[in-house]
């Protein structure tokens, strides 16, 4: 979605559906409350995101499994949006002493959504302020703590992707398909037409890839000229189609300089107890034995070395 062509209410009540938890509290702060309300009622509590995967265990939930549309529990919201569920082990609880456990729940709940969205509002309007800056002409530099975006390509920065990395881990999604992108001898442009050229050829991948993604596709760039990109719940090819797609882009991409080239290698995600760190460097191998083939394909060099002409 293009937050600036949007507006900033709109965006507030739809982006909401892009956070995590830890995208809003500090879950070890969240964990220590629990602690405290543990020792003082006795009352168990379970946090758990919006689809009811497991944040903070407090007391007996460990053979737990919620089931957010059944039992709900009470439910956390920001912006009319579920964020998270709260339950609450009260079976223990004195009769004299219930109704004033509820009250506390109650609260705690309400506090939750308070909470969020005061830190969902700051994000987005840090955010939203630094995005009408661009627009007018003031030059952003990334240094916000909390900011998602390479300042260079507009894709998720480093950190910000293995947060992603991480909340798709923790929601036990499969199959996940998980893309290394290459550009193929950007050091080649750096050398022969300088760093404008350079970071230009970097700008201009980065866009082939966001513009043949889907909204759920999760791109980060994690080196100079190495991108990753996720596909959550892939179907089956979709990763290889996505790959040819924007090897195709980059091959009839026309300029006076640039030749965009890139080598792509995919690996899927298929089992909840892998990691998807872990799978980095599986698509890494793929994505070297594909660079060795274009590389090594008759017209390569010489569609490489094309803008030698223009200088």
């Amino acid at each position: 979605m293009d937050y600036k062509a949007i507006p900033f209410e709109k965006r507030i009540k739809e982006n909401i559906r892009n956070y995590a938890l830890d995208n809003l509290y500090a879950i070890d702060t969240l964990t220590d409350y629990c602690k405290a309300f543990y020792s003082v009622t006795g009352v168990a509590l379970l946090i758990t995101e919006r689809h009811g995967e497991k944040i903070v265990s407090v007391g007996g939930f460990a053979r737990f499994t919620p089931d957010v549309v059944a039992d709900p529990g009470r439910k956390v919201r920001v912006y009319g949006r579920t964020i998270a569920h709260l339950y609450a082990e009260t079976d223990k609880v004195p009769e004299e002493k219930k109704h004033a456990v509820d009250q506390l729940l109650d609260g705690f709940a309400g506090m939750l959504s308070q909470w969020g969205e005061e830190a969902y509002l700051h994000r987005e309007s840090s955010i939203y302020m630094d995005e009408l800056e661009e627009k007018v002409g003031v030059q952003h530099i990334q240094t916000a703590k909390g900011e998602k975006e390479d300042a260079l390509t507009g894709v998720y920065h480093k950190h910000y992707f293995e947060e992603r990395m991480q909340v798709i881990d923790r929601a036990e999604v499969v199959p996940v398909a998980v893309i290394n992108v290459n550009i193929n001898d950007w050091k080649y442009v750096n050398d022969n037409y300088g760093d404008v050229e350079s970071d230009r050829l970097i700008k201009t991948i980065a866009g082939i890839l966001k513009d043949n993604a889907k909204p759920d596709y999760v791109i980060g760039r994690i080196d100079g000229d190495v991108f990753i990109v996720l596909i959550p719940l892939a179907d089956d090819g979709e990763a290889e189609r996505y790959c040819q797609t924007v090897q195709d882009a980059c091959q009839n991409y026309e300029d006076d300089i640039l030749a965009p080239s890139v080598a792509c290698g995919y690996v899927h995600k298929t089992n909840v107890e892998e990691v998807l760190e872990d799978k980095l460097a599986d698509a890494e191998y793929e994505m070297f034995n594909n660079k060795f083939e274009i590389k090594n394909a008759p017209g390569y060099r010489e569609r490489l070395e094309h803008g030698k002409k223009s200088l």
